[in-house]
C-alpha cells in the first residue's frame, strides 16, 4: 500500500467536503432563501431549492456510469476526478456575481456545483480499491470522511466567522463576507486536491479511441453492468438498500439548513448547530470504522441508520435552535460513519477490475433514488405551506434501507465479487 497515495485520497475529502459544509449544507442554502430568491416567500424558496437538488441529482445520474465505464476503459480516473474537482471549483468562484432576486443564476451555479462534487466523487470513491487492501478499506474509508470533517468544519468555521464578524476581516457586511465564503471555498477544493493529483496516478489503457468511441463504449458497459447485476445477487440487494437510506441521508444534508431557516432558526445559530455537526463528527467517524472491524459492517451501519430514525421524528417537532443544536449533534454521530462503512461494504462487493465502472453505477442509481427525497420534501412543503409535513417521509426511506440490508450477506457477496 502506497502511504503516499493514500494520503492523498484521505486529503481530497478534506478538500471537497469544504464544499459539502460551505455550499450544499450550511452557507449557500441561507443565501438562496435570504438573498438569491428574496423575492419569494420562504415556503416557495425551500421548496425550489429541493427542486433544484433533485434536477442536480438527476444530471448527475445521466453522466456517471458513462464516465465511469470511459474511466475503467482507458485507465484515468484521476484525469476525470480532475475535470470534476476543477467544474465545482468554478462555481464556487462564480457565485460572487449571483445579486439579490437571481435565484435562477443560484440554482444554476448549485447545479454545476453539484455535478462537480458528486461526478468527482465516482471517481474518487472507485480509487478506493485501487490503493487499499480489502481489510483497511473500513478504516481507510472511515479516515478519509474524518478528515472531511475537520477540513470542512475548520472552513465553515472561519466563513461562520466571517459573515458573523465581517469587520474583524476588514470586510464591510455579511453578504460581502458570504461572497468571500464562497471564492474560499473554490481556493480550498483547488489547493488541497493537489497532494492526490500528485501521488495518485493513472495507468492508462493504450487506445488510439475517439472521444465518441468512449462514449459509445461507455453507454455499451453501462447498459452491460445493469444486465449483469443479476450475477451479483448479493451486491443488487445492498444496491436497493442504498437506494431508500442514502436517499434519507442526502435530504437531510441538503435540506436540513433551509428548513431551520424557514421555521425561524437564526443564521448563526444554523452554521453554528452545523458546525457541531462536523467537529462531533471527526471522532465518531473514526469510532464507526472501527466499530465495524469489531462488531461488523452491517451491525454498525444498522445501529447509524437507526439513530437517523430518531433525528427525523424529533426533527419533525423542532422549534428552538437549542433543538437544531442537540440534532446536530446527533447527525454528527452517525452521518461520516453511516457513509463511510456504506463506501466500504459495497467496495467488497464490486469485481476489483471494474470498480469505476460499478461506482459510476452505484452513483446513478442512487442519484436517480435521490431524487425523490427532496423532491417529496419539497413538494409536500409546496402543497400544505409548511415543510414540517414532508420531513415524516424520510422515516419510511430509513426503515425501508434497514429492512433491505437485512437481505444482504457480505461473506457471499465478496465471493461472488472475486469470482
Amino acid at each position: 500500500m502506497d502511504r503516499k497515495a493514500v494520503r492523498g485520497w484521505v486529503m481530497y475529502d478534506w478538500a471537497n467536503s469544504a464544499y459539502a459544509t460551505t455550499m450544499i449544507a450550511a452557507v449557500l442554502p441561507i443565501f438562496y432563501t435570504d438573498v438569491a430568491a428574496k423575492t419569494l416567500d420562504k415556503t416557495t424558496a425551500t421548496s425550489y431549492w429541493g427542486y433544484t437538488q433533485s434536477i442536480a441529482m438527476l444530471l448527475v445520474a445521466v453522466m456517471a456510469p458513462v464516465l465511469g465505464a470511459a474511466a475503467d476503459l482507458s485507465g484515468t480516473k484521476v484525469r476525470f476526478l480532475r475535470f470534476f474537482c476543477y467544474v465545482g471549483v468554478l462555481s464556487c468562484l462564480l457565485f460572487v456575481f449571483v445579486r439579490p432576486g437571481d435565484y435562477g443564476m443560484a440554482s444554476l451555479l448549485s447545479i454545476l456545483g453539484m455535478l462537480g462534487f458528486s461526478g468527482g466523487n465516482t471517481f474518487y470513491d472507485a480509487l478506493l480499491p485501487d490503493l487499499v487492501p480489502p481489510e483497511k478499506r473500513d478504516y481507510v474509508s472511515a479516515r478519509g470522511y474524518a478528515y472531511g470533517y475537520i477540513g470542512g468544519g475548520i472552513l465553515l468555521a472561519l466563513n461562520l466567522a466571517m459573515i458573523q464578524k465581517p469587520g474583524y476581516f476588514l470586510l464591510p457586511d455579511s453578504l460581502t463576507g458570504t461572497y468571500v465564503s464562497f471564492v474560499s471555498v473554490g481556493v480550498w477544493w483547488f489547493l488541497f486536491s493537489l497532494p492526490l493529483f500528485r501521488h495518485v496516478k493513472d495507468r492508462p489503457v493504450p487506445t488510439r479511441w475517439t472521444i465518441v468511441q468512449y462514449a459509445k463504449a461507455g453507454f455499451s458497459r453501462t447498459w452491460q453492468t445493469l444486465k449483469e447485476i443479476s450475477a451479483y445477487p448479493e451486491l443488487a440487494k445492498f444496491i436497493l438498500a442504498f437506494w431508500f437510506f442514502n436517499d434519507g441521508i442526502n435530504t437531510i444534508i441538503t435540506m436540513a439548513a433551509i428548513y431551520g431557516r424557514e421555521i425561524g432558526i437564526g443564521t448563526g445559530d444554523l452554521i453554528t448547530a452545523l458546525l457541531i455537526t462536523q467537529f462531533v463528527g471527526i471522532p465518531f467517524t473514526l469510532l464507526f470504522g472501527k466499530l465495524a472491524e469489531r462488531l461488523g459492517s452491517k451491525t454498525s451501519l444498522y445501529l447509524s441508520l437507526a439513530i437517523y430514525v430518531v433525528i427525523v421524528i424529533l426533527g419533525s417537532f423542532m422549534q428552538t435552535a437549542l433543538h437544531f443544536y442537540l440534532l446536530g449533534f446527533l447527525v454528527g454521530f452517525v452521518q461520516g460513519g453511516s457513509q463511510a462503512i456504506a463506501r466500504s461494504i459495497y467496495s467488497n462487493l464490486v469485481p476489483p477490475d471494474r470498480s469505476a465502472e460499478f461506482f459510476g453505477f452505484l452513483n446513478v442509481s442512487s442519484k436517480f433514488a435521490s431524487i425523490f427525497g427532496p423532491f417529496a420534501f419539497a413538494l409536500i412543503g409546496h402543497l400544505t405551506s409548511s415543510s414540517r409535513s414532508g420531513i415524516l417521509i424520510l422515516v419510511l426511506f430509513f426503515i425501508l434501507g434497514i429492512f433491505l440490508l437485512t437481505r444482504v450477506d457480505l461473506a457471499k457477496g465478496r465471493a461472488e465479487a472475486l469470482r
